[in-house]
């Protein structure tokens, strides 16, 4: 069973937004947001206090797909809910 795990850039409401788009997709059983225990700071970032670290929030999402063509459903969804509206998306491996 593949697992997709997104990282979701942006505020609350818009996540909300997604999260419920991707439990809509028919075969969807398991959407689960994840907690972050530990705050990190970014690899590309030379200070935390940069303007791009400190805006958005970023919220960690988990989906268990049945099969390959579902979790190539799962991403799609994720990038065009997000997309229209204007948040960002980062597909990962692990978080």
């Amino acid at each position: 069973m593949p697992m997709v795990r997104m990282r979701l850039i942006g505020n609350r409401n818009d996540a909300d937004t997604v999260i419920n788009a991707l439990h809509g997709i028919d075969g969807i059983e398991h959407v689960e947001e994840v907690d972050d225990l530990t705050p990190m700071m970014r690899d590309d970032s030379s200070s935390s206090e940069l303007v791009d670290d400190s805006e958005g929030n970023v919220y960690y999402v988990e989906v268990n797909a049945p099969n390959a063509l579902h979790a190539d459903a799962v991403r799609a969804v994720a990038e065009v809910e997000a997309g229209q509206l204007d948040m960002g998306v980062e597909f990962v491996d692990e978080f």
